[in-house]
């Protein structure tokens, strides 16, 4: 096959690569018969690429393609170098490894691992592994086979580093490490990866705990170490806190975390703002998170930082001017394909059987009418196009968390992929159990009027959002 059929038949893939690409594929097919498919006479980006195609258009082809296959590979593998903080700097490394391995304390096994909500990736485990761990032959108790799976580079979103005599002596994370999970396929917290899944088992705030030396955090926040692990404790499953280090509030007003769940990293494409307070489009927060939570090794401004009153320890620390020579930046070049890669994965569709269609095509019409959701949630984003912000006193809630943001408000949550966001609770702290009182709220704040049936209708049809439709599977 000559060198311009092989880039035809890449362009073709285009249509199906995010796909595979999430789905564990590893080498793309170059060779083989172009697919026959209807093609259009007005737009020459249908598949199989006409002849009549222009080398830029091969170009678009072969640039959409390195940008999935290289972002995946930062989103799934990259520390960005923050190994610097986490291992160098906070020793976490050491207590996971444990005294018996050259480590500090007890350890952690993978049993232990598991049950903070770590993740294993089991297409990296060799097959004699994945017997023994169905026959039950592994340790779980045993903090050496963590390490071994570390090794492995099986456990998502942490990369171990390893010295000649295979001993670890350094540790990062990634950003699989609090927005990927797996399917469970070989058993719980072992299984193939889901990227962009929101891991709400995920107790970050006890892991990082684990830290043989959390000194420099107390230092940043102007503390001591039991207050450092007060807070982090406090956090639970499936929460993160990325403005404890801008404003180093650790508790609400009301005696309760300041910590938000862990958002989805799907279903974001056409959607403008990143996060439940805004802060800026999805790259912002990705150059954002990378520098300023993960402590890797990047170019961050922004001068809405600078405002000590708001952000007292962003301010002090110069946090929205962070810089890296470019030629030790290991941030900034990457994003752009991390970006797009993100753009790429779709949210995933509810299983079968999870809703009542027949009360989701009913509620379609209450969503888009009498229940006015669609003026907020406009589908088929379900966000709104633009600047998709609201103050608290709109949404009839407490304006804490929005405080803690430049624009003092909160985003509209896109609800594609939103079944999959019911454990941990809905909206940024978690404060609603169920979808049902979500509805109950805004029926009663926006004096709707709806029925009870209308409700259960609605919450049926928002649990049918996800995949390519908006709720007419």
């Amino acid at each position: 096959m000559s060198r311009l059929a092989r880039r035809r038949f890449r362009f073709f893939t285009i249509s199906v690569v995010a796909i595979a690409l999430t789905a564990g594929l590893m080498t793309l097919p170059r060779q083989g018969p172009a697919t026959a498919a209807t093609t259009s006479t007005t737009d020459p980006l249908t598949f199989p690429l006409p002849a009549s195609s222009n080398s830029f258009d091969l170009k678009i082809a072969d640039s959409t393609l390195d940008m999935i296959r290289d972002g995946r590979h930062t989103f799934r593998s990259d520390t960005f170098g923050d190994e610097a903080f986490w291992g160098q700097t906070l020793g976490l490394h050491k207590a996971i490894a444990g005294s018996k391995n050259g480590g500090v304390g007890a350890g952690v096994s993978p049993r232990t691992a598991l049950a903070v909500g770590l993740k294993v990736d089991s297409t990296a485990l060799p097959s004699a592994l994945v017997g023994d761990l169905k026959a039950n032959r592994v340790n779980l108790d045993d903090p050496a086979v963590t390490l071994a799976l570390l090794k492995l580079d099986a456990v998502v979103g942490v990369k171990g580093f390893f010295d000649s005599s295979r001993k670890i002596n350094n540790l990062g994370i990634t950003c699989a490490f609090c927005h990927s999970t797996v399917d469970n396929s070989l058993s719980s917290g072992i299984g193939k990866r889901l990227d962009a899944w929101a891991n709400r088992d995920l107790n970050v705030g006890k892991i990082v705990s684990l830290a043989p030396n959390l000194q420099p955090v107390a230092d940043l926040l102007r503390t001591d170490v039991p207050t450092v692990k007060k807070v982090l404790l406090a956090w639970g499953p499936g929460k993160f806190d990325a403005e404890l280090f801008l404003d180093g509030k650790g508790f609400r007003p009301d005696g309760k975390t300041a910590a938000t769940l862990i958002p989805d990293a799907f279903g974001l494409a056409g959607v403008n703002l990143h996060t439940y307070t805004g802060w800026g489009s999805v790259t912002y927060w990705n150059a954002f998170v990378a520098n300023l939570e993960m402590h890797g090794k990047g170019t961050f401004y922004d001068p809405r930082l600078d405002n000590a009153t708001k952000f007292p320890i962003a301010a002090k620390n110069k946090f929205g001017h962070v810089r890296t020579p470019p030629d030790k930046d290991r941030i900034t070049p990457n994003l752009a394909a991390l970006h797009f890669y993100q753009l790429a994965i779709p949210s995933p569709r509810p299983p079968s059987g999870s809703f009542d269609s027949s009360a989701a095509a009913r509620g379609r019409n209450v969503f888009i009418g009498r229940a006015r959701c669609a003026e907020c949630h406009v589908p088929p984003l379900f966000t709104e196009p633009g600047w998709n912000m609201h103050t608290a006193s709109e949404l009839g809630i407490d304006d804490f968390q929005a405080k803690r943001s430049p624009d003092e408000r909160y985003r509209t949550t896109p609800l594609k992929g939103v079944w999959h966001r019911a454990k941990g609770g809905f909206y940024h702290d978690g404060r609603f159990p169920t979808l049902a009182a979500v509805v109950a709220h805004y029926n009663a704040h926006m004096h709707l009027g709806l029925t009870a049936a209308e409700q259960r209708d609605v919450v049926e049809y928002v649990k049918s959002l996800g995949g390519d439709a908006d709720g007419e599977q």
